[in-house]
């Protein structure tokens, strides 16, 4: 219990383990030092007096740099959430959430082996209803237009289960024919407005926006065979050029942010990638207990889960699993004002990633009315919405610098969150028991040394 009245929706504390891991490093530096020691001590003569001073030299960096890396092990914490807490004093009252899933290339990221759809059908259960979705940035426009097939199903009786396989089949078949044919078919851009303007000219590097508002969450006709409200579902491939560097997935989130502000503008958003689907449903509350705790909700940007993996290999010859990332790393980076941002299975305000600086007067306003509000119908909405994913839109303007997700550096999330941090904010890792997320990791040699 913090003031009075006061009562957290989370706790933190030290992780256990801790003084063995200490005692282990400590063990660690010693053998480092006595290796030191005997280098000084007894040094080669003649020819190899060189290989010698060498390897000292290895040996001097390499163990500067472990002691290094011990800065963030060194004091690991755990956190706890209190579901039932945030449900007693904010159900009802949630603020909006909109989720980002990018997508790359429809050769590298086949969409029947990298689960496009099956990944935005696993967002679908997740227990909170204030829920926008967004999908980008391949130019495989098919995609936005097969993703829903199963929405509106149910497996509990086993002639539902074939139906929903034989639609899951169909819909794989025409996904994968699209891809090889290198474009939508006729019979597909006959079905959907939304492919029109794809009859013209359209490859991977050179083509228009392409933004389709494929369920409109605010229709009352929205809804499920079950009667349930369906959320907004946006299909969005920014416009590519060959003359515009298009800054890859910085460059998707940040045409993300922009549409996604006149459509939804949820403030906060999850984005993950398109391998990973949602393994907890609670997932959404457990970040809201961090971001809207009344006391210390407004100094954390954004809640970090960890990416995890469900087809790790038995032997872990590849090490997909990252599991000093994060089991040791990120859990003790939190204790030094919070973790990395890694690019996936992240919560953001959306202010915070548009660029606000923090400040010590700053409280959370999560009753703010200036979501959701655009009263345009759904052509409108396309139509006024398309140019902010436009090449020549961050010409001249702090996106990619001061706001967004930042540019010039292949490991964009990385720089993105030591950027928010140096603005004053904090951030939070969070590993629930459950994992939250979880996607596709590397099963070949190939796979692991060429990055997609």
């Amino acid at each position: 219990m913090g003031s009075e009245g006061y009562s957290p929706l989370f706790e933190t504390k030290a992780a256990k383990g801790r003084v063995l891991y200490r005692v282990f490093a400590a063990s660690i530096f010693v053998g480092i030092c006595l290796i030191w020691s005997y280098r000084v001590k007894f040094v080669a003569e003649g020819g190899g007096r060189w290989g010698w001073l060498g390897l000292f030299a290895a040996e001097i960096w390499f163990g500067f740099y472990w002691v290094i890396t011990q800065a963030p092990r060194w004091n690991p914490i755990r956190r706890r959430t209190f579901k039932h807490k945030l449900s007693q004093r904010h159900e009802g009252e949630f603020p909006g959430v909109d989720i980002f899933v990018c997508t790359a290339d429809p050769e590298m990221e086949p969409p029947a082996m990298a689960p496009i759809s099956p990944t935005m059908l696993s967002w679908r259960p997740l227990n909170l209803q204030s829920t926008g979705y967004h999908s980008a940035r391949s130019s495989t426009s098919s995609q936005g237009h097969l993703q829903l097939t199963l929405t509106s199903h149910t497996d509990h009786q086993s002639k539902e289960v074939d139906f929903i396989q034989t639609l899951y089949k169909d819909m794989e078949n025409r996904l994968n024919y699209a891809v090889k044919l290198g474009r939508v078919p006729d019979e597909i851009q006959s079905s959907s407005k939304g492919f029109s303007q794809w009859e013209s000219y359209a490859s991977r590097k050179d083509h228009d926006t392409f933004l389709q508002i494929v369920i409109d969450g605010r229709d009352p006709k929205a809804k499920d065979v079950e009667g349930s409200v369906l959320p907004t579902l946006v299909y969005l491939a920014r416009e590519k050029r060959p003359r515009y560097f298009h800054n890859f997935k910085a460059g998707a989130m940040n045409a993300l942010l922009r549409v996604s502000s006149q459509i939804s503008n949820g403030q906060i958003i999850l984005n993950v990638d398109c391998d990973m689907y949602s393994n907890n449903s609670d997932a959404i509350r457990d970040a809201l207990c961090f971001l809207m705790d009344e006391e210390k909700g407004h100094e954390i940007a954004y809640v970090q889960f960890p990416q995890l993996f469900d087809n790790i290999t038995k032997n872990e010859i590849y090490a997909s699993s990252l599991r000093v990332i994060n089991e040791v790393e990120l859990p003790g980076l939190d204790s030094f004002g919070g973790p990395l941002y890694i690019g996936t299975g992240c919560f953001h305000r959306r202010d915070v990633l548009c660029g606000k600086k923090y400040s010590k007067g700053y409280r959370n306003d999560w009753n703010s009315k200036d979501y959701r509000n655009s009263g345009d119908d759904v052509n409108e909405l396309e139509e006024k919405s398309k140019h902010l994913a436009s090449c020549s839109y961050e010409e001249n303007t702090e996106w990619g610098k001061e706001m967004g997700l930042r540019y010039g550096c292949p490991v964009e999330d990385v720089i993105t969150g030591l950027s928010i941090q140096s603005q004053g904010w904090k951030s939070v890792y969070y590993n629930p028991e459950r994992g939250a997320f979880l996607g596709v990791a590397p099963t070949s040699l190939i796979q692991t040394l060429v990055p997609t």
